[in-house]
């Protein structure tokens, strides 16, 4: 996979793990700019098990994470993939 070279995985700050310092600050930008334009919304979607029901609207996943996930039981927040 890297062509006979060993590589070590090192953990950096914010819980990420990377083979060396680019590929960490590659994935700290981008989790960064993720965080900052709420792109994540389209990969995730909540499951509310108390109404029975899918959330997948962009909208009503960023009001869901907000208000539900955290107070309400049975409420989950799933990567689409």
């Amino acid at each position: 996979m890297w062509s006979g070279h060993n590589k070590v995985w090192l953990h950096y700050v914010k819980n990420i793990i990377a083979a060396d310092v680019y590929s960490a600050v590659f994935l700290a930008s981008y989790i960064r700019y993720t965080d900052i334009s709420h792109n994540y919304l389209s990969s995730i979607e909540i499951i509310d098990l108390q109404k029975y029901k899918v959330i997948k609207q962009q909208s009503k996943v960023r009001l869901a994470l907000e208000e539900r996930c955290d107070d309400v039981p049975f409420v989950f927040a799933v990567g689409k993939n």
